[in-house]
């Protein structure tokens, strides 16, 4: 199981309604029955706009990407998707990373929701998500837009280890909150309470996967003809910007465009989530 205990569950949901409250916004709550399981989908914006998909990362949720992105629900009807096996409220299978699996689900979601012509922006583990369902069947997706993601590159691992794996162990092994902080400062490029909190209870009530992350091959990305804008963050230690567009460059054919965040941690701070929310928005007149 995903959670490590019923009081944990409650304890991060309790976090994410909290959230959810705080944005402040009008939405609706859905439940997509898929064959990997239930998966709740938060709904915000006019239905009549052009849809956007958001996906979040690793030890994420939804309300905390909507929170990242308030004004994309002015031009688009947003999706935003629990990812499967997070701390969140969709269900608590994991699905193989080196299979095309997580792609499989998140278009039997676009096609649940009866969704075309789909912009589809993944952050992290989500650009891995966005990247697998590429792969399986682009179809009913118009634009993607990866934000630092997974899948492409990865960083030197010994300085993973060191600064992330060991500290986490040492978190939660301790529950010494310098041990997450340090996590925290090599992550965020700036973080409030909230994600420390909430990344707090992930790693101590909840089984993360630290498993090795795939990259694509050349000739799957070959295949891809959906147009892809990449923002890689310059100073993120485990998927290096710079070597990141380099290699993205060699990868993808429909590549159209490549931000690189300057001074960015691997989450990018309020300012340039809306460099990124401002040319998303730019791109929805197409």
């Amino acid at each position: 199981m995903f959670f490590k205990s019923k009081e944990g569950k409650e304890k991060i949901l309790s976090l994410y309604n909290q959230k959810l409250k705080e944005l402040n916004i009008e939405y609706s709550e859905k439940l997509v029955e898929t064959k990997f399981g239930v998966t709740n989908v938060i709904i915000t914006g006019n239905t009549e706009n052009p849809p956007l998909v958001l996906i979040h990362g690793t030890g994420g949720c939804a309300p905390q990407i909507l929170d990242s992105f308030p004004n994309l629900s002015s031009k688009y009807c947003v999706y935003a998707v629990d990812v499967l096996a997070q701390p969140n409220k969709s269900a608590e299978n994991r699905l193989d990373m080196k299979s095309l699996e997580y792609g499989k689900w998140l278009i039997e979601i676009i096609i649940k929701l009866r969704l075309k012509e789909v912009t589809l922006v993944g952050f992290s583990f989500g650009g891995l998500i966005s990247l697998k369902a590429l792969e399986f069947n682009e179809t009913p997706i118009k634009q993607v837009f990866l934000i630092a993601p997974v899948y492409i590159v990865n960083g030197n691992p010994l300085l993973g280890l060191f600064k992330m794996f060991i500290p986490i162990k040492k978190f939660i092994k301790t529950n010494n909150q310098k041990h997450i902080k340090k996590v925290m400062g090599v992550l965020f490029t700036e973080y409030d309470d909230f994600a420390l909190n909430y990344m707090s209870n992930t790693f101590r009530h909840c089984n993360m996967d630290f498993s090795p992350l795939p990259v694509i091959t050349k000739d799957s990305a070959e295949n891809i003809k959906t147009p892809i804008t990449i923002f890689a963050a310059e100073k993120d230690i485990m998927f290096p910007g710079k070597k990141m567009i380099k290699k993205a460059k060699q990868l993808f054919p429909s590549l159209e465009e490549v931000v690189l965040l300057e001074g960015s941690k691997h989450v990018p701070n309020n300012k340039n989530f809306k460099i990124i929310e401002d040319l998303i928005l730019n791109k929805s007149q197409r």
